[in-house]
């Protein structure tokens, strides 16, 4: 298979402005006789709904939450990414881009990135224009922070909240759709299959999760935006709902997965304090704008951290990348932090943490101000450890937390199969081997209110003149009798242990060998391990109560029997990569002062796999990325 791009024409600057006058549309009549389906309904899903309901499309958006407004992307927290210079710092869009590029460590397409930093421009003022209460100076100016692995201020923040109050606005859009009648909303609904006809996405099929009813709903086209998969590590900052089955299933159907071992490590989580925990708490990024991070100079340090000087502390990223410092980007960060656990400078009661030290700025500051910026967070850290980070330093520590892997997407976001597109998250596009912080939310927002309306409609154009998609067709009623049979091989079971057994094994498994850190003896061992915890699954869980009602753990195990294969999947991928970039960190492939060594000759071009069947080794297909803009460098925060 040779994969399009399909990159527009011309100069870089120039490449969305031509795709745009050259689009294909969809006359307002017309749009009234095509159906769309939105899977998810975090920023990507609620902005794309909203967008194609407002132009007139039927839309149909489904959620597994009770509502919209539980969508994961109420976790980012810190901020949103936009060139506006308004700190006339010397940031631009091309400013931008290239910081993008190069936190990806070169492992993205510019074209994408490049539109991504143009597009970020009006989503400030959209956003405004809804309502988000972005944090302004005295005089009333929107006011910027610094993010990770940029020298300018171009976080755009709603204190620390600004994840939600994103979200409640792309929600008031939604909703306001919802209510005209453009919009059919199906919360408590999970997809767990994509219907294919004549080689085109047509439809999905969905569990009620209320009822336990299986349900066929038909479209032109399917929209997954369903976030990231990161949750397959058990331990993470995602939500414990959060999974990766939509896009797993809908690339068993043909839509290729794009660099799946490119998954991040947030610097700023909450250590974990034991066992019985099911998930980790992020803690935002932005606070490394002022709080400075640390581990004592000498191993099993007993003493408080008020009560070590200052000439016994090591500032380890300042002393390490002093042009970057505390702002260094996530994946050096992570890493830098676990080197020091790993070599005994650890703290809290497990040894598995580091020092995030406020009291610098709170001294030139006041504490005022900083409660100013950051008093929810610091509310948090309170209220879950019970410790004052106004007093003390806060303890944090890296935990899994983004999927920069996921569906290969083309220029127009669209996967390989035709009509499938995938927005946020659930794509690939535009993050390279590590996202900067505060491009999470920016990439969500600019695909579902700003790109897609266009490339979804180029689609569209050419499916006017199809007639109504029967969800009667055969291939509705093959893939739900596949969704049923599955489910009652789940329940037929009656195995000894449960899901979450198999999940946290899983992620161990997962961390140990396939996380911040990577060797060839590693991932070779994990495929196998991954395999024979499989084949126990299959023999050994046990799934109570029945198939037909309400049930969680039914829900968790066609969760977790994906994670199985995208685990492996991640593994080879990992495998195949003989060389260090951004989040992917192979041992064997590193400079003599432990930093990550890129090999472009051999490895500049995206991973992308094809489904070969069941036990067969997946096969990989190239994408070269072509660097014409700039050419890849050596990626140093020094």
């Amino acid at each position: 298979m040779i994969l399009n791009s399909k990159i527009p024409q011309g100069p870089l600057e120039q490449k969305w402005d031509y795709y745009k006058k050259k689009a294909k549309l969809v006359n307002p009549a017309n749009r009234k006789k095509l159906d769309v389906i939105v899977v998810g309904t975090g920023l990507a899903g609620s902005s794309i709904a909203a967008s194609m309901g407002e132009m007139g499309y039927n839309v149909k958006s489904f959620c597994f939450q009770d509502s919209p407004r539980r969508a994961h992307s109420v976790a980012a927290q810190g901020g949103v990414n936009a060139a506006k210079n308004y700190k006339n710092d010397g940031d631009s869009v091309y400013r931008m881009f290239v910081d993008t590029l190069k936190g990806g460590d070169f492992r993205a397409r510019e074209a994408n990135v490049y539109r991504m930093a143009e597009c970020s421009l009006n989503l400030i003022d959209q956003a405004v224009a809804q309502g988000v209460p972005f944090g302004r100076e005295y005089g009333g100016y929107l006011n910027n922070r610094s993010f990770g692995g940029v020298q300018v201020s171009r976080t755009f923040y709603a204190r620390g909240q600004t994840g939600q109050q994103l979200l409640l606005g792309a929600y008031q859009a939604l909703m306001r759709q919802v209510g005209k009648g453009t919009v059919q909303l199906y919360s408590r609904h999970e997809m767990l299959d994509l219907v294919m006809i004549d080689g085109k996405a047509r439809g999905i099929i969905v569990r009620n999760l209320d009822t336990g009813e299986i349900e066929r709903h038909a479209a032109h086209t399917v929209v997954l935006a369903t976030g990231g998969y990161g949750k397959i590590y058990y331990l993470s900052t995602l939500a414990m709902g959060c999974n990766g089955s939509a896009i797993w299933r809908a690339h068993k159907k043909g839509a290729l997965m794009a660099s799946p071992s490119w998954i991040q490590v947030h610097p700023t989580s909450l250590p974990q304090s034991g066992d019985y925990q099911s998930k980790l708490t992020l803690m935002s990024e932005s606070l490394r704008n002022d709080g400075r991070i640390w581990v004592p100079s000498k191993t099993d340090e007993t003493r408080l951290p008020n009560d070590i000087p200052e000439n016994e502390r090591d500032y380890y990223l300042e002393r390490r990348y002093p042009a970057f410092g505390n702002l260094a980007p996530r994946d050096i960060s992570s890493r830098a932090a676990k080197e020091r656990i790993d070599a005994g400078f650890g703290i809290g009661p497990l040894k598995n943490a580091v020092y995030l030290d406020f009291s610098k700025a709170i001294r030139e500051q006041g504490k005022e101000k900083i409660q100013e910026k950051y008093g929810n967070l610091f509310d948090m850290y309170l209220k879950i450890t019970g410790y004052n980070a106004y007093n003390e330093p806060m303890m944090i520590s890296p935990s899994a937390h983004f999927s920069m892997g996921g569906l290969w997407v083309d220029y127009e976001l669209m996967t390989t199969i035709p009509g499938l597109f995938a927005l946020g998250e659930a794509n690939f596009a535009d993050h390279g081997a590590n996202r900067l912080g505060a491009n999470s939310l920016l990439q969500a927002s600019v695909d579902g209110y700003f790109i897609a309306p266009y490339t979804i409609a180029n689609y569209l154009a050419d499916e006017i003149h199809t007639g109504k998609i029967s969800a009667d067709a055969p291939e509705f009623e093959a893939a739900e009798n596949a969704v049923k049979k599955q489910i009652n091989d789940f329940m037929s079971i009656r195995g000894t242990k449960t899901v979450d057994y198999f999940h946290k094994t899983l992620g161990k498994i997962l961390y140990d060998y396939c996380g911040l850190a990577r060797n060839e003896e590693g991932l070779k061992h994990a495929i196998e391990e991954i395999r024979k915890l499989k084949h126990e699954f299959y023999k050994d869980v046990r799934v109570s109560g029945e198939g037909d009602q309400m049930n969680t753990e039914l829900e968790k195990a066609g969760r977790i029997a994906d994670y199985f294969e995208i685990g492996e999947l991640m593994c080879y991928d990992a495998l195949t990569r003989n060389e260090s970039c951004g989040a992917h960190f192979r041992e064997e492939f590193q400079t003599p002062d432990g930093e990550a060594l890129r090999n472009d000759a051999e490895y500049q071009f995206i991973s992308a796999w094809a489904w070969a069947g069941e036990n067969n080794e997946p096969e990989l297909i190239r994408e070269p990325l072509v660097f014409e803009e700039i050419q890849p460098t050596v990626r140093s925060y020094k």
